[in-house]
């Protein structure tokens, strides 16, 4: 079977990468936008059914992975911010606290469709308004929901723990993604 990564993200692409399985990009044209009320818990699956379901022309040979992650902190959506200001208050809503990562993986197959949900909690250190200042300068997480990577130098330096999947919160649950592409 021919996998389909529906997914710009270069961690998504490491990731499917790393656990050895051979895939092609594609981009799906789709408006991420979430219905009023949905549950933080369910938001980054219904996101990436979303995309799943935009997806056309899906061929017999083929499985499509679609991907969404979505933070949370004290039942707040953090998407990904828009400027440095944002970025700054995102991060600094962070610091000191636990918060929640959700990534929500579809994987669509021309007669099947399986969606899942990983929740990892995160506890961030606190974090001085001139280590965000930092952090923003030099790693500049416009692309990244919450404001941060986690393989990047705020992850290193700030996460003191993490209940869940450290692949989760980089935007893949691996383990989910091998176990369902295994059994198809």
């Amino acid at each position: 079977m021919k996998i389909l990564l529906a997914s710009q993200s270069p961690r998504r692409k490491e990731l499917l990468s790393n656990l050895g399985f051979d895939f092609e990009v594609v981009k799906i044209d789709c408006e991420e936008i979430l219905t009023e009320n949905i549950k933080i818990e369910d938001a980054a699956a219904y996101l990436s059914e979303l995309k799943a379901n935009a997806f056309g022309n899906l061929q017999n040979d083929e499985v499509l992975l679609t991907a969404d992650t979505v933070v949370a902190n004290e039942n707040q959506f953090l998407g990904k911010p828009k400027n440095e200001t944002e970025a700054k208050k995102m991060l600094q809503s962070l610091s000191g606290k636990t918060h929640q990562v959700y990534t929500g993986i579809t994987i669509k197959t021309v007669d099947k469709s399986i969606t899942e949900t990983d929740v990892a909690d995160v506890e961030f250190d606190e974090i001085s308004d001139e280590e965000i200042d930092f952090y923003i300068k030099n790693y500049q997480p416009f692309d990244k929901a919450g404001g941060y990577g986690i393989q990047e130098w705020l992850g290193m330096a700030k996460i003191k723990k993490i209940n869940g999947s450290f692949y989760t919160i980089m935007g893949l649950p691996t383990h989910l993604v091998y176990k369902i592409l295994r059994e198809l």
